[in-house]
């Protein structure tokens, strides 16, 4: 199969909230702030997970991947969002907006898959604290990590592909910030109940089918804390998994409500929301709720600062 769809336009225009212009000057401030702040905090986890030797644990294994993924995720979108904001003009050529396609949701389906990996983590650190080491060693992480983002590749690939074959009837325009694919589908003319169809099982597998594994986890990390006597271990049993729960559910929540849906029946502004909360504001509040719920993450945090410091 093709690519690319032969008879597609030059360029796409993204209309945006051109029916609403007194939004794009506060849209590109905040842009404009939070990129740099989710591109900073990200690398921040990256450089002390790998710095650090006290961090060189799965879990900041995963860590460290989920935060290239937010920092792949958001770049694949923002640059796009603040030139449009800030110009006259709102297009995007045709190959842009296939590059955007792929890597947009090659970072999405990975992290969705990412994010089940790492409740299990969590599961087997509380609930098989002597088996540990055994069950997660460097060979396991590495195969799960793999594994993810090959799924990941896979679902966008094969998605996007099929999105991209769609007849667009001389329409190029995308009521949208971004090139995505329900909207590509919505724009789309002639048959595509069995590209919404397809869209919603793909979907199915890449939320519903992860949630359930992430609650699963938590399930059985519940059961195994309630056991636990002392109230101290059981803070200290919570506090590990606090945060991922709570990145769990600022990206499932907004995904969920977008994907599990028809995208004939996706409102008009809905799309355009959620990719400003899942492509800018998760990413952005990521490294923030994982710092200031860790005092491992924190405590090599100001001792990288320290070092920086101390070397100038």
């Amino acid at each position: 199969m093709e690519l690319i769809n032969k008879s597609h336009p030059e360029e796409f225009i993204l209309l945006g909230f051109a029916d609403r212009p007194w939004l794009e000057l506060p849209l590109f401030i905040i842009l404009l702030i939070t990129y740099p702040m989710a591109m900073m905090g990200n690398i921040a986890i990256i450089l002390v997970s790998k710095l650090d030797p006290h961090l060189h644990s799965p879990m900041y294994f995963f860590l460290t991947n989920l935060s290239f993924l937010d920092m792949c995720y958001t770049t694949s979108i923002v640059p796009q969002m603040l030139f449009n904001l800030g110009t006259s003009k709102k297009t995007i050529s045709y190959m842009g907006c296939a590059v955007q396609l792929y890597f947009f949701h090659i970072m999405g389906g990975t992290e969705c898959l990412l994010l089940a990996v790492m409740s299990f983590d969590r599961y087997v650190a509380i609930c098989k604290p002597l088996h540990y080491t055994l069950i997660m060693n460097q060979c396991i992480c590495i195969l799960l990590v793999a594994t993810v983002w090959l799924s990941g590749m896979t679902y966008a690939v094969s998605e996007a592909t099929i999105t991209l074959q769609l007849p667009l009837c001389g329409h190029n325009t995308l009521d949208h910030l971004v090139c995505e694919i329900p909207v590509l589908i919505k724009t789309a003319c002639g048959e595509k109940g069995a590209n919404e169809l397809t869209l919603s099982v793909v979907c199915i597998f890449f939320l519903a089918v992860p949630l359930c594994l992430i609650l699963i986890s938590y399930a059985c990390i519940g059961h195994a804390v309630f056991k636990i006597k002392s109230l101290e271990g059981r803070k200290k049993a919570f506090g590990t998994c606090s945060s991922h729960l709570i990145v769990v559910f600022l990206f499932y929540g907004p995904a969920i409500s977008m994907y599990l849906q028809p995208p004939s029946s996706i409102s008009r502004d809905q799309p355009k929301f959620m990719a400003l909360f899942y492509g800018v504001v998760t990413p952005t509040l990521n490294p923030f709720i994982y710092t200031l719920r860790n005092k491992d993450v924190k405590g090599a945090l100001g001792n990288l600062m320290r070092s920086v410091f101390t070397c100038k």
